[in-house]
């Protein structure tokens, strides 16, 4: 496969996740400013923290809610927003388009000028609806991957871009949510601390999965435990490096060569391994998310240099 069609799909898989993940982050804003006693530019700082995005790009810090929806969602100078990751997932698509499968082309094709000239009035205005069809347009384009893309390595390099950007969100959101995760917080146990752990869930998509699980058991413990050592969820970095490295293994059995890449994937699996959240707690959780943010830039730097894109 030529380094260029590697490069697109592997950012295609990028963009279409960080769409989505940005979608999810915006609608836990949304709901968790609504709950009684919340501070509402708390949460909103909140999202723009895990999406990356703490400061828009002129410097000047977030005043209003308005101003990360606006700068999350529709905003042209912020590469990261939501429209951005589609304009930028469609132009990847549309520079190897012989390498999609026409379900694939039509997912990503469909509605794309969607949020093109909105006003920011009228984005916050239909938020809901709008975050609602982004997750429709992302799901689409992964179901039609799933049904219809040969499992070669083009899939293999959809797929470490995806499982990158899944990764990388989950411990943006770890980050941003740390206080919550703390045991000795003050407000365990009240209302609004429940509300708060059960946002960090629903912006993973994990809230049923967590409770079939832990049987409803929303604890910070348990949480943690879930999104960081599960194996078995999607989202979970546990499930996101392993798949990694297996889809990396699939490419170097392919061209017959390893690099670094492989190593270090390798590496971030067996810091995981029998390894049990108490002792993560222990030793500094904070410090744990962000070496495995660190870990997780590295390894996406290191299978564009192994790969030549």
């Amino acid at each position: 496969m030529l380094s260029r069609t590697a490069q697109n799909l592997f950012w295609m898989g990028r963009y279409m996740e960080r769409a989505d993940a940005t979608a999810r982050l915006l609608e836990m804003g949304h709901r968790m400013s609504m709950v009684p006693g919340s501070s509402d530019m708390d949460e909103w700082r909140s999202v723009a923290l895990a999406a990356g995005a703490q400061d828009p790009i002129n410097g000047k810090p977030h005043q209003t809610a308005a101003d990360v929806i606006h700068d999350l969602l529709i905003s042209v100078d912020n590469r990261s927003s939501i429209r951005s990751c589609l304009v930028q997932a469609r132009a990847n698509g549309r520079a190897i388009r012989t390498a999609l499968t026409q379900d694939m082309w039509e997912a990503l094709n469909e509605g794309w000028r969607q949020l093109d000239d909105m006003a920011p009035e009228t984005s916050r205005r239909n938020l809901p609806t709008l975050l609602e069809w982004v997750k429709n347009r992302t799901a689409a384009f992964r179901g039609a991957s799933e049904i219809s893309l040969l499992r070669n390595d083009g899939y293999c390099f959809l797929r470490l871009g995806g499982l990158i950007e899944q990764a990388d969100m989950t411990l943006r959101l770890l980050d941003a949510k740390y206080y919550v995760l703390l045991p000795e917080t003050d407000v365990v146990g009240g209302g609004r601390d429940y509300h708060q752990w059960t946002s960090v869930l629903r912006a993973t998509s994990a809230l049923r999965a967590y409770h079939h699980v832990y049987k409803g058991d929303y604890n910070p413990w348990g949480i943690a435990d879930f999104l960081i050592l599960n194996a078995t969820f999607p989202r979970s970095i546990s499930y996101c490096h392993r798949t990694i490295q297996r889809f990396l293994d699939d490419i170097a059995d392919h061209y017959g060569e390893r690099g670094p890449c492989h190593d270090t994937a390798t590496e971030m699996v067996a810091r995981l391994d029998g390894v049990h959240i108490e002792q993560l707690f222990q030793a500094g959780l904070y410090d744990f998310i962000s070496d495995s943010i660190t870990a997780n830039h590295r390894l996406a730097a290191e299978i564009s240099r192994q790969y030549h894109f």
